[in-house]
């Protein structure tokens, strides 16, 4: 059964997510603990601690070396809630 595009509907967002926890979640995702990111990254365990919780701006450097790492755009893990539709 093929799916048409136009059948599908945005999801609507519940609730703001900052950078910190668009990290933990990611780790979580891949099933990584702190210390198993720490080691992969290089960046110290309580450095990851502080960034997933907000204690910690994560900065450019940090997010290129966490989203190689994880697997993902440096920009999901910066502007988690970035809709182009609000900028198109």
């Amino acid at each position: 059964m093929a799916m048409n595009k136009k059948e599908f509907v945005r999801a609507k967002v519940n609730r703001k997510i900052t950078p910190g926890e668009m990290l933990r979640t990611l780790r979580e995702l891949q099933e990584l603990t702190q210390k198993e990111l720490a080691d992969a990254t290089g960046i110290s365990q309580s450095n990851i601690s502080a960034m997933e919780n907000d204690g910690s701006q994560i900065g450019r450097e940090r997010a290129l070396v966490l989203a190689s790492v994880l697997k993902v755009h440096p920009a999901v893990i910066l502007f988690p809630d970035f809709d182009i539709a609000q900028v198109a």
